[in-house]
């Protein structure tokens, strides 16, 4: 489970077990299609309040980012 702090021990949980057993709950409760949906619904959100730049720009970012990544990872193997 992880390392027990003296207020697991107590009895008492971490922000982080909370988190987790919220999680694992939610997932037991609902199904694939729960997440799909509410993952939808932000995803429109966000789009209508930012716009297809926003998207533009975060790919540009990711990308950028992973090919960094991807040339530094052929010059450690060089």
């Amino acid at each position: 489970m992880g390392i027990q702090t003296e207020e697991t021990k107590k009895g008492k949980m971490t922000v982080a077990e909370a988190g987790r057993r919220g999680g694992k709950k939610t997932a037991a409760t609902h199904g694939r299609e729960f997440y799909e949906k509410i993952g939808r619904k932000g995803g429109e959100k966000v789009s209508m309040e930012r716009g297809p730049e926003f998207y533009s720009e975060i790919g540009s970012k990711g990308g950028s980012e992973r090919a960094k990544k991807h040339h530094r990872s052929q010059r450690v193997s060089e």
